[in-house]
C-alpha cells in the first residue's frame, strides 16, 4: 500500500485530505459540546448529551437536570456555538476566495473594506431607520452596505488607476476606513441609550445568537460556499495571474467582480448577526493551505471547517477569561490575528 501511494502521490494527497477534513469534523464536534459545556456556568458534558438526545428524541434519556440549565444549553449556547461555527467558516471561505482572486495573502473581507460596509449598514439599521422589514432589516441593510463597499473599493482603484490586484488591498484598506468613520458619525447621531449595545456589536459578540435566525447565515453560507468551491478551478487558475486565466477562457474582470459580490453577501450577512470579527479571513486560509495544500478544491472546504474551529474555540476563550463577564470576541481574534499578520509580513521578508 505504500509503494502505490509513492507511485501516485495524487492517493497520497487525497488520504491525506480525507483524513486532515475527517479529524477536522471530530475536533468540530468536540468544539461544540466544550463550548455548550463551559461559561459563567459550567454544566457537565453529560448532561450537555443528555439535553441533547432529549431535544431530538425525548424521553430517550431520564431527565436529571433543572430546567434552567437546560435553558442554558438549548436556547443560549448552542445556538450561539453554531452561530461561531457559521461564521468563522463563512469568513474564512471569503478571506481564501479573495486572496486568490487577488493574489495577495493580506487579502481579508476586514481589511478589504467589506466588514465595514456590513457594520455600516447594520448601524444604519439599529440607530436610525428602525426595523422596518422585521427581523431581516439588519441583514438585508448589512449585505447592502457590504456591497456598497465593495463597489467603492473597486472605483477607488480605478480612479487610482490601482487596478493591479497587489494595489487592490491598499484600496480596500483607505475605503475601510472611510466607511468606518462614517459608521462611527451614525454612533455620534444616534440614540445614546443605544449607543452602548452597538459599541459593543462592533467589537464582535455572539451573545444574541437565536435558533430563529440561525436560517439566514446558513443558508447564505451554503449555496455561495458551493458557488465557490464549484469555481474552485478558476480560483486556481486565478492564483497563478490573469494573462493565464484569460488563456483558459476564464472572463477575469468578470470572475473577480462575482467573487467580490459572493464575499460581500457572506460577509454581509454574517456581519448582521456577529459584528465586525477580524483576521478570521486571513489567517485560517494560511494555515489551512500549509496542510493540504493550494488546491482550492481542498482549500475552501478546509478553510470553512478549521475557519468554524477556530472562531469556536475564540468564543470559548472570550467567555471564560473574564467570566462572568463575555469579552468581545473581536477582541481575541484582533490579539490573535494580529501576532499572526506580524509574523506573515515577516515571513514574506525572508
Amino acid at each position: 500500500m505504500t509503494m502505490e501511494r509513492a507511485k501516485h502521490p495524487g492517493l497520497t494527497r487525497n488520504f491525506g485530505f480525507r483524513f486532515t477534513m475527517c479529524a477536522g469534523f471530530i475536533l468540530l464536534a468536540l468544539s461544540i459540546c466544550v463550548a455548550v459545556s463551559v461559561g459563567a456556568i459550567s454544566i457537565p458534558m453529560s448532561t450537555v448529551w443528555g439535553i441533547l438526545v432529549n431535544k431530538v428524541n425525548p424521553g430517550l434519556v431520564p431527565q436529571d437536570w433543572s430546567a434552567g440549565r437546560e435553558a442554558i444549553v438549548w436556547d443560549i449556547r448552542f445556538p450561539r456555538a453554531l452561530l461561531a461555527g457559521l461564521v468563522g467558516a463563512g469568513l474564512a471561505m471569503v478571506g481564501a476566495s479573495l486572496q486568490a482572486v487577488t493574489r495577495n495573502p493580506l487579502a481579508d473581507p476586514h481589511l478589504l473594506g467589506i466588514s465595514a460596509g456590513g457594520a455600516f449598514g447594520a448601524i444604519l439599521a439599529l440607530l436610525h431607520t428602525g426595523m422596518f422589514l422585521g427581523v431581516l432589516t439588519v441583514p438585508l441593510l448589512a449585505f447592502l452596505g457590504a456591497v456598497a463597499s465593495t463597489i467603492l473599493v473597486l472605483m477607488v482603484s480605478q480612479f487610482a488607476s490601482a487596478t493591479s490586484a497587489d494595489r487592490l488591498i491598499l484600496a480596500g484598506v483607505a475605503v475601510s476606513f472611510i466607511v468606518m468613520s462614517l459608521a462611527n458619525v451614525l454612533i455620534f447621531l444616534g440614540d445614546p441609550r443605544a449607543t452602548h449595545t452597538v459599541v459593543f456589536w462592533m467589537l464582535g459578540g455572539l451573545g444574541l445568537a437565536q435558533w430563529s435566525q440561525l436560517i439566514y447565515p446558513f443558508t447564505v453560507l451554503c449555496f455561495c460556499g458551493a458557488y465557490l468551491w464549484i469555481n474552485a478551478p478558476n480560483l486556481n487558475a486565478m492564483t497563478i495571474g490573469d494573462e493565464t486565466a484569460s488563456t483558459l477562457g476564464i472572463p477575469v474582470a468578470r470572475f473577480r467582480l462575482i467573487v467580490f459580490m459572493v464575499g460581500a453577501l457572506i460577509t454581509g450577512v454574517m456581519v448582521a448577526f456577529s459584528g465586525i470579527i477580524g483576521f478570521v479571513g486571513l489567517m485560517v486560509p494560511h494555515i489551512v493551505r500549509l496542510i493540504v495544500g493550494g488546491d482550492y478544491r481542498r482549500v475552501l472546504p478546509a478553510s470553512g471547517l478549521f475557519g468554524a474551529i477556530y472562531l469556536l474555540w475564540s468564543d470559548i476563550i472570550a467567555r471564560t477569561i473574564m467570566a462572568p463577564d463575555d469579552l468581545p470576541i473581536g477582541i481575541v481574534t484582533g490579539l490573535i490575528g494580529g501576532v499572526f499578520f506580524v509574523w506573515l509580513l515577516r515571513s514574506r521578508t525572508n
